[in-house]
């Protein structure tokens, strides 16, 4: 089993940055392709951004493409997501995802087999 912990969720006002951080215990972290994922009361969980094993590719969802940004040290297990320019529609629970293998990137909420407890952001206009 893999656990992912997130940290680095809290309350600020359109335009701050955060930078959240995902702990993960797997033996093979280097193998698992990642992503962020949010949720809004109300809405479906959707894909922030994803990033491949190696960390050679990225992906970002529409709505936060140029704003955030996802990175990963392998050396640490660990992923982060950047969130530069917050808005108050960025608010929402973020959740960290890993699948246990893969080569490429996975924008899907099915394509991901261990989920942190998530991390609570509020954007305040």
């Amino acid at each position: 089993q893999v656990q992912l912990v997130e940290s680095g969720g809290g309350s600020v006002q359109a335009g701050d940055s955060l930078r959240l951080s995902c702990a993960a215990s797997g033996r093979t972290f280097g193998s698992y392709p990642m992503g962020w994922f949010r949720q809004s009361p109300g809405k479906e969980r959707e894909i922030v951004a994803a990033i491949s094993a190696s960390g050679s590719s990225t992906y970002y969802g529409d709505s936060v493409k140029g704003r955030f940004t996802i990175s990963r040290d392998n050396a640490k297990n660990t992923v982060s997501l950047q969130m530069n320019s917050l808005k108050p529609e960025d608010t929402a629970d973020y959740y960290c995802a890993a699948r246990r293998s893969g080569l490429g990137l996975y924008t899907g909420r099915n394509n991901y087999d261990y989920w942190g407890q998530g991390t609570q952001v509020t954007v305040s206009s």
